[in-house]
Formats: structure tokens, C-alpha cells, sequence
């Protein structure tokens, strides 16, 4: 066990820790949530997930809306993104929840704590090593609390958009909204969640506005890359080749890559952005 730093005891009651939980074998997750409720410090489990790309864009949904969770409890070795890359994309929210890693596997603690984790436990999880994890969770949430909150006041002002002509009339976006941009004929089509407009602005300069959120999967579309799903084989082209194409979240539509990016689009669905 690598020894951790010690933190300031806390003198004043706190509120539950809200926890995710994000493990591929149910039995685990099961077992988890079990020694959760018979934890000595109070927590919520809030949702648990068997696969981290559905958990990595819930959590980023929940950042958005300012009710994140403060503890992931995450199991490392998952098929699609590992839990070492699915921490590192948790670092990037604007209020990151503390991660506590479970594994079998001990020779990946060092990485780890270079990912800042708040604990790393191995299976089969003991009671007490849980709750002196939740114990440390609960001291660290409250020494970042002040500058959280800081953070939190500004959330909107600095929050990226993008500024887009739709029949000549000017709209502000969200980025983190948009799933994808496609050409279709003279026009664009940019989608969100819940709609899907044309408008006026040209592929290739939107490629340049928006950088790296999004990746060119297609000469005719930009996905986004946190709305990335899957990437698979579909079918055969009429050309005799491979047909590939990538799923995005949440509306599960399928948008045709192409050959010469298909690397690129693996390749960035296995790293943190």
C-alpha cells in the first residue's frame, strides 16, 4: 500500500458523499454497493454503470448541470475506455469528483496516483479500507469546497460556445452540446440531444472554430469526441473495401467514417482528450 498524505481533521458534520459507481461485472458493483450502505460515513449512491463511455458522458452531464457526484468509484481494467483513461477525462470537468480505483490488479497503483486518485483499494474490498477511503474523500471535498464554489460562480460566463448563422439569424451554442456537424448538399447540419438545425457556416470553417473537441470522422462530418460511442464494421462498400461508421450519444445515430480516419477515430476514442 502506498502511504497517502495526511489532511486536516474535520470538526463540522458534512452531507453525504454522492457516489458513482462504475465497474463492467455486476457481481463487483453489486459487492460495492453493498459495503457502501454499511460504510461509517454517510454516503448516496447515485447511479452505477457497467461500461465507462455511458458513465464518462452522464458524469460530464451532471458537470454541466452543477450536480456532479463527489466520489467515482471506479474499477480499472473495462472493456472500450479502461478506468485509467476515463480518470483522466474526469480531471477535465470544471469540478472533478474524487476517484477511488478497485482493482485486482496491484501493480497499477503508481499510475494511479499519478492520476491524483484520492485512494486505490484491491479486491476483495475490505470494509475498513472503505471507509478510511470515504473518510479521506470526505476531508478533501471539504478543503476544496471554497474554491469550488468560486469556480462554480463563474461556470456560465466562461463556459465555450460556438456562434453560428442559422437563415441569417445569430445563435450562441454550447459546444459541449453539439454531437456533430454533417454536410448535406449546399447546407450543414449541426445536432444536439434534443434538436438538429441547418445552418449557414461551411464545414470547413466550423472544423477550424471548433479544434480539437471534434474530429473529422468523414470528408462530409465533425463528431464530437465525448459523443463517440462506438466504432465498428458495417458492411462491405461497393468498392469491394470495409465500411466502417461511429455511434454517437445519446441518440444512437451511426455516422459513416472513412477508411483513412478510421485509425484516427480509433485512436481517439482510447485516449483521454
Amino acid at each position: 500500500m502506498i502511504p497517502l498524505p495526511d489532511l486536516p481533521a474535520m470538526n463540522t458534520p458534512v452531507t453525504p458523499l454522492s457516489v458513482v459507481v462504475v465497474d463492467d461485472e455486476p457481481l463487483a458493483r453489486m459487492r460495492i454497493r453493498s459495503l457502501l450502505a454499511q460504510a461509517a460515513v454517510p454516503n448516496e449512491v447515485r447511479a452505477e454503470f457497467g461500461e465507462s463511455v455511458t458513465a464518462l458522458l452522464h458524469l460530464q452531464e451532471l458537470d454541466r448541470s452543477g450536480q456532479g457526484p463527489d466520489l467515482v468509484v471506479l474499477d480499472i481494467q473495462m472493456p472500450g475506455l479502461d478506468g485509467m483513461v476515463l480518470a483522466a477525462r474526469l480531471r477535465e470537468l470544471r469540478r472533478p469528483p474524487a476517484v477511488v480505483f478497485v482493482t485486482a490488479h496491484a501493480e497499477h497503483a503508481l499510475r494511479a496516483f499519478d492520476l491524483a486518485a484520492a485512494d486505490y483499494l484491491t479486491k476483495p474490498v475490505r470494509l475498513e479500507r472503505l471507509n478510511a477511503s470515504l473518510e479521506r474523500v470526505q476531508r478533501l471535498r471539504a478543503a476544496l469546497l471554497p474554491a469550488l464554489e468560486v469556480r462554480e460562480s463563474d461556470r456560465e460566463d466562461d463556459r465555450e460556445v460556438l456562434v453560428v448563422q442559422e437563415r441569417g439569424r445569430i445563435e450562441r451554442i454550447p459546444l459541449a452540446d453539439i454531437l456533430y456537424f454533417k454536410a448535406e448538399q449546399k447546407a450543414v447540419l449541426l445536432r444536439t440531444a434534443s434538436d438538429s438545425r441547418v445552418i449557414d457556416d461551411p464545414l470547413t470553417e466550423l472544423e477550424g472554430r471548433v479544434g480539437a473537441r471534434f474530429i473529422r470522422v468523414h470528408r462530409n462530418a465533425l463528431v464530437s469526441r465525448q459523443a463517440m460511442k462506438a466504432l465498428e464494421r458495417r458492411a462491405d462498400d461497393p468498392d469491394g473495401g470495409e465500411a466502417w461508421a461511429v455511434q454517437v450519444l445519446p441518440t444512437l445515430e451511426w455516422l459513416a467514417v472513412s477508411r483513412r480516419q478510421v485509425s484516427a477515430v480509433r485512436e481517439a476514442m482510447a485516449q483521454p482528450q
